[in-house]
């Protein structure tokens, strides 16, 4: 069996407090590519939504000459989704609301690094 390019970020991400799922989604489909979701976690929704959101900040970004998005992240009443991307891949955390949201976002930036 052959190991995702993925999988090592990933499972840090999973392996942070609060995060209950992690994900590598396609950027225009929102298509999951690999992911560690625990059970009971809406893993393909989730993708979807993140990388919506995200293709709409970027281009949101972009079209008002602000540059490029480095950190995306949607605080809702049930917990957390995080999202950083390259090359149209977005990389999601999915996380409770009492997580600590810069450990995450460390651990998303250090994973965008092994994207390039």
């Amino acid at each position: 069996m052959t190991q995702s390019p993925f999988a090592t970020m990933l499972d840090a991400l999973t392996r942070q407090r609060g995060v209950v799922a992690a994900l590598v989604a396609d950027e225009r489909d929102g298509i999951v590519i690999d992911s560690r979701v625990h059970v009971g976690q809406r893993g393909d929704r989730v993708a979807a939504l993140a990388a919506s959101l995200y293709r709409k900040a970027r281009m949101s970004a972009h079209a008002a000459g602000l540059g490029d998005v480095g950190f995306l992240q949607l605080e809702a009443e049930m917990g957390r989704v995080c999202a950083v991307g390259r090359d149209d891949v977005v990389l999601v955390a999915v996380a409770t609301s009492d997580a600590n949201v810069g450990l995450i976002r460390v651990e998303l930036l250090r994973a965008l690094e092994g994207l390039a």
